[in-house]
């Protein structure tokens, strides 16, 4: 059996609030941690059947890439879906109905410009 491992180092101010994060992965070609400004975990608990989370950003994290970061996060998302349900006609419906909120999200939050 192969393993991989994904390794982030979030540095905190006195405050607990995080000042630095990287990541660091061995599948990755780039074998130093790289930076970044914010993330999102999220593992499923089959025991208790509901999602563990963890949202960190840095304190510095401009509130343009943090939209832009929600919008790309949600998109995704729904990929990830599709791929998980697989051809299920009903998951393919409702990614749509996700696919127009992602467009009304963007429009409010100013990520893209409203189409006319």
């Amino acid at each position: 059996m192969r393993k991989a491992e994904i390794k982030l180092t979030i540095e905190l101010d006195d405050a607990n609030i995080p000042e630095n994060i990287t990541w660091e992965s061995t599948e990755g070609e780039n074998k130093e941690a790289l930076p970044t400004k914010a993330m999102f975990l999220a593992l499923w608990d089959h025991h208790y059947k509901n999602a563990l989370r963890i949202d960190l950003w840095t304190k510095d994290m401009p509130l343009d890439e943090m939209k832009r970061f929600f919008y790309e996060t949600l998109h995704t998302m729904g990929d990830s879906f599709l791929r998980a349900a697989g051809s299920d006609p009903l998951a393919e419906a409702v990614i749509g109905d996700l696919r127009d909120y992602c467009a009304h999200f963007a429009e409010k939050m100013e990520v893209v410009q409203a189409q006319k």
